[in-house]
């Protein structure tokens, strides 16, 4: 096992994985910007450094600053957690050349997953079924015979993309010119290529993704699925395990299907392989994320497994000691993320905390680096804290999330907590009628 980690994040997630290590009796390198110096993630690791200006490229995304602070501090194992530098093939393999382990998949595993298209046409030659849709596009040309071939509507997608960047609906051939050249701008802006190609729109879909774990022995294991369907702007707001919508037989169909693909791969790690669901409840490949989720505590919750737990003792070399047969699904678990923003205009809000009073009781869990007095930065995400419950079905989390959101203080900062409040109280919501299109609708309605 590690002696000592270093932790290449910030906020909640950074935490997230100091508490997994003491839990291993594993020591921790906390790194942090400027802005970042009063961060309770410094504050509870046993070591601290400080790795540049608040500006996340100075920062948070210098790996030259980071292999440097592993090195001076003796960390053997870097832990990337989600967003930064977690799906960067160079910094794996950078961290590879510095003999410091990298808590992830492999580099060309994450290569493969990172470009959307390959990740694509690689899943579809191992049997999962994907969606209509082109190889990588060069020309408005091939676009729009692409498009013909697939059939309107289609999405034209950045083949390196996520978080909803570089992704156009578009429903004829005359708004494609358009479309493609701004989504071809965006990609270029925020991945460093062009590259988009195109897959068939579907038009009321939900979003359903399968949780994976998998050792350096072969052995691959699905830890059931999660519904990530409410979303704004193709960003998730809210998670729930298991899916109103996946049968048992179901679930074994399809995890059967993803623990076959990704054998074959070689994968290792934590990895969540994303699916979308269309008005027949057919699912079809969308994407993986080589990291770990920001939602992977509803599936921690319903599984009693510690996923952090578990990458770091796979990338130690340990094999995994779970199996089909012994994980189980129990009751249902629900994930509002509290993002420091208007609730209705969803305009950042940095600033001070100057009121915070957290829920508790039975199956609350609140994962967060907020506290009284802190300042949120306006330099970086605005997720402040999971908010995260268990109950014995689904209706019994409703009504604990419920709860457990009106006893959710947080003053001097605009928070996302009052939106939640209202979808657990909305009668779709609670009776399980939504797909991605839900909050533009219930915004529309007047209730968010």
């Amino acid at each position: 096992m590690f002696k000592k980690i270093l932790i290449a994040n910030r906020g909640e997630i950074a935490l997230r994985v100091i508490c997994a290590c003491k839990e291993l009796g594993i020591e921790t390198v906390a790194v942090y910007s400027e802005a970042d110096q009063q961060s309770l993630h410094v504050r509870f690791a046993d070591q601290a450094v400080c790795i540049g200006p608040a500006r996340s490229s100075d920062s948070y995304l210098n790996i030259a600053s980071i292999i440097s602070a592993a090195e001076i501090t003796n960390a053997d194992a870097i832990h990337p957690g989600y967003g930064f530098l977690s799906e960067n093939d160079h910094f794996a393999e950078v961290c590879e050349v510095s003999h410091i382990t990298f808590i992830g998949p492999r580099p060309e595993a994450m290569r493969l997953m990172g470009n959307k298209d390959a990740a694509r046409k690689k899943m579809a030659e191992l049997g999962l079924p994907v969606l209509p849709g082109s190889g990588v596009l060069t020309s408005l040309a091939e676009a729009l015979e692409a498009a013909q071939q697939i059939g309107y509507p289609v999405m034209v997608k950045a083949a390196a993309g996520g978080g909803g960047r570089g992704m156009r609906v578009v429903a004829s051939s005359e708004e494609l010119p358009h479309f493609f050249a701004t989504a071809q701008q965006e990609a270029q802006a925020a991945f460093g290529t062009p590259d988009v190609y195109l897959e068939k729109y579907i038009a009321s879909p939900r979003h359903i993704e399968f949780q994976v774990l998998a050792d350096h022995y072969g052995k691959v294991v699905h830890l059931g699925e999660r519904e990530c369907t409410i979303q704004r702007r193709h960003q998730k707001l809210l998670e729930e395990s298991p899916s109103t919508q996946i049968s048992f037989e179901v679930r074994h169909e399809v995890g059967r299907q993803v623990v076959e693909a990704l054998k074959e791969t070689g994968y290792t790690n934590a990895g969540t392989v994303e699916f979308i669901m269309d008005e027949n409840r057919n699912l079809y490949f969308l994407e993986m994320n080589a990291r770990i989720q920001v939602e992977h505590p509803v599936t921690e919750m319903v599984t009693g497994l510690d996923l952090v737990k578990k990458q770091i003792e796979i990338a130690a070399g340990q094999p995994l000691d779970i199996s089909a047969e012994t994980v189980s699904l129990r009751g249902h678990a629900i994930e509002c993320r509290i993002c420091a923003e208007n609730p209705e205009t969803f305009a950042p809000s940095a600033g001070k905390i100057i009121g915070f009073n957290v829920p508790g009781g039975l199956g609350v869990r609140l994962d967060t680096a907020a506290y009284a007095e802190a300042v949120v930065p306006p330099y970086y995400d605005s997720l402040i804290a999971k908010l995260v419950v268990h109950g014995s079905d689904r209706a019994e989390a409703i009504s604990r999330m419920a709860r457990a959101l009106d006893m959710f203080i947080i003053e001097g900062i605009s928070t996302s907590v009052p939106l939640h409040q209202k979808i657990m109280a909305d009668p779709d919501f609670r009776a399980g009628k939504f797909d991605t299109h839900y909050l533009s609708r219930f915004s529309r309605n007047g209730t968010g």
